[in-house]
């Protein structure tokens, strides 16, 4: 079995939010917070531990919706 490069780095990503995940519940600023609440962050974790990354995804975000909105009118 030879896995392809693609789901190597698909599990590194989900390996890597869920040790997030674990850290941010345990040691994290906000541990009081629910596991739910540190999982949702585990599965964005670039943009939480890069703030800079979570910008230029929700400015994509904001192209998206509004050229989808300009896109509808027509």
């Amino acid at each position: 079995m030879n896995p392809s490069i693609k789901s190597w780095l698909i599990r590194g990503y989900f390996i890597i939010g869920l040790l997030f995940t674990l850290y941010q519940s345990i040691w994290g600023q906000y541990s009081y917070k629910s596991f739910a609440y540190h999982l949702g962050q585990g599965v964005i974790w670039p943009a939480v531990m890069f703030p800079s990354v979570g910008k230029l995804i929700g400015g994509i975000l904001l192209l998206l919706i509004i050229g989808g909105l300009a896109l509808r009118s027509k």
